[in-house]
């Protein structure tokens, strides 16, 4: 086999809310690999940090201001990229959601902000990238799915909803572009730690786990936490033409909790 096959060198790649985090780590590994990271936030102050965490790393990247609910902003902001960096040829939908709240205390209102960020902006994102993948010949569209794609739990019914139909969006992308040689497939990632979780990682005062941290180490075959690194491999195979022949498809990273009933009590 031709290891050049997971390079992504002379590749654009744009992966939006990468300032920190899940698409931060996703951005790093791209570059490794020899892509051009461009990347969008909600406003400047995190696209400033961003662009310092970049340059901390050695990476150039392009950093932009956009609100992806925004359609008119988002076709802006790709003829933007195109006339400054390229054309696309890899998007990642990270930027995402959630709140937790019971679903019978949730205001409509709410609910359709999460749907609006988690399912309406990768619509949005993937239909102003498609036309010049395209034209292009190739692409590759990766969406950040979730265990949610899958399950439910409480109190994260529009999260759960808009990840499960961000699950059937990646599979119909597939099946309407396909033939155009674009590729658009998902990652769910599992618990991941992240400075967002390190409040359910804290040891309590009698020295003792987390009880939520306890409950996901018993449900995780791996008996760990994920870490963003664990993300970055499937993101280059996924974002590579070693994945040319894989389309409509959802990796799930998760330590293998999808596949484990549980301990008997």
């Amino acid at each position: 086999m031709d290891m050049k096959a997971f390079s992504l060198e002379g590749k654009i790649a744009w992966i939006t809310g990468a300032s920190y985090g899940i698409g931060f780590a996703i951005a790093e590994a791209f570059s490794a690999a020899g892509a051009t990271i461009v990347f969008n936030d909600i406003n400047q102050e995190l696209v400033d940090k961003g662009l310092t965490a970049y340059a901390e790393k050695g990476i150039g990247a392009h950093g932009y201001v956009c609100d992806v609910t925004d359609e008119e902003a988002v076709q802006a902001l790709v003829k933007k990229i195109e006339a400054e960096v390229g054309v696309i040829d890899i998007l990642v939908n990270n930027a995402g959601i959630i709140r937790r709240i019971p679903m019978t205390e949730m205001s409509a209102a709410e609910f359709r902000k999460v749907i609006d960020v988690d399912l309406n902006a990768p619509f949005i994102c993937a239909k102003a990238v498609i036309p010049a993948m395209i034209e292009k010949g190739h692409g590759k569209i990766i969406n950040i799915c979730s265990m949610m794609s899958e399950l439910g739990r409480e109190t994260v019914s529009a999260y759960a909803a808009a990840k499960g139909g961000l699950k059937m969006l990646t599979r119909n992308i597939c099946s309407e572009y396909g033939g155009h040689n674009i590729q658009c497939n998902g990652i769910g990632p599992g618990y991941i730690a992240t400075p967002q979780t390190a409040p359910l990682r804290e040891r309590q005062p009698d020295g003792s786990r987390h009880p939520f941290d306890q409950f996901i180490v018993a449900k995780t075959p791996a008996a760990r936490w994920g870490t963003t690194d664990d993300l970055q491999g499937p993101a280059v195979f996924l974002a590579s033409d070693a994945s040319n022949f894989v389309n409509g498809h959802i990796l799930y990273v998760d330590g293998g909790i999808l596949a484990y009933i549980g301990k008997q009590p």
